[in-house]
């Protein structure tokens, strides 16, 4: 048997690894992690052909500015972590000095963990207004057994955390669309608010909003102060679906005639479509059995697919 000489295995070691499935977040970036590897793939090759290490040092994996990249890790510090629900945190990262993320309305970005050697990547949806100078905010629930829940835990206030992107988003335009109807289920919340606070924002935005937040009881409700506020908008509605509570009773009067109990099924969809000021163009963000229920009632409603956006 041929032994590899030292040369040999000196190349294989900086051969780049082929991302695992875990590191693929699943929400079709461009570039995803697979291009990226694809292409340190080709550079590797060519510069093996060549016999020539240099080649390979244009390679940047991250960087410790926090500039938003889509090919590049970059990082960012926590600023504060605050808990909001048993299982749901929200974060804020410090970008310098009054700088922002200018991210289009909906788009997402990559969070990069390590778990027992193993990297990981998911995709968050910040809900800080795009514009928000020095900082951006970020919405995660965490599971029991989520590999990224797992590293999320651990971070507390200082420590730094790496991202990438922006991907993907809604193209919203003001006034295209007569009235958006937003289903969020959960942190599917996310993608919505910035959509909800660039209309209340922009006085020559006449769009109608309805938008409809599942969660299993009212202390799930994320961000309250938040919604409530935004539902004082002439032009914005907030409905409230909610699984586990059986009765309206204990809910704060200000809450009771615009909350649901039970689960946001096809006839409750049917009502809430027949309120609707006018023809409405539906979001949807959620789990993805969540996004297939909705997306299933809305088409009993009479909802065409090309009226639909899945975030």
């Amino acid at each position: 048997l041929q032994t590899m000489s030292g040369n040999e295995q000196d190349w294989l070691a900086l051969k780049p690894q082929e991302p695992s499935p875990a590191q693929c977040c699943g929400s079709g970036c461009k570039p995803c992690i697979y291009d990226v590897y694809e292409k340190e793939l080709a550079q590797w090759e060519r510069a093996r052909a060549k016999g020539d290490k240099s080649l390979l040092t244009e390679k940047k994996e991250q960087s410790n500015n926090s500039e938003l990249n889509p090919d590049t890790f970059a990082a960012f510090s926590i600023s504060s972590v605050e808990q909001l629900t048993e299982d749901t945190y929200q974060y804020r990262f410090e970008l310098p000095g009054n700088s922002s993320l200018r991210l289009s309305l909906g788009q997402h970005i990559v969070l990069r963990g390590v778990v027992n050697g193993l990297e990981v990547q998911r995709a968050y949806t910040p809900i800080s207004p795009g514009n928000a100078e020095g900082y951006f905010e970020v919405l995660m629930k965490l599971y029991e057994a989520g590999l990224m829940s797992q590293y999320i835990k651990t971070w507390k206030k200082g420590d730094v955390v790496f991202w990438r992107g922006p991907f993907g988003g809604f193209p919203y335009r003001p006034n295209k669309h007569g009235e958006l109807l937003m289903l969020a289920s959960g942190t599917g919340l996310a993608p919505m608010l910035p959509i909800l606070q660039s209309i209340a924002g922009d006085e020559e935005d006449e769009t109608f909003v309805t938008l409809v937040g599942c969660f299993r009881t009212f202390d799930n409700i994320y961000l309250k102060p938040l919604l409530q506020d935004l539902a004082r908008y002439w032009n914005i509605r907030v409905f409230y679906v909610l699984s586990q509570e059986t009765s309206l009773e204990k809910l704060p009067w200000s809450y009771r005639e615009n909350t649901y109990t039970g689960r946001l099924d096809e006839d409750l969809m049917k009502t809430i479509i027949n309120s609707c000021r006018r023809k409405p163009f539906v979001l949807i963000c959620g789990s993805s059995a969540f996004n297939e229920d909705m997306s299933r009632y809305l088409k009993a409603a009479g909802v065409e697919e090309n009226s639909c956006f899945v975030f």
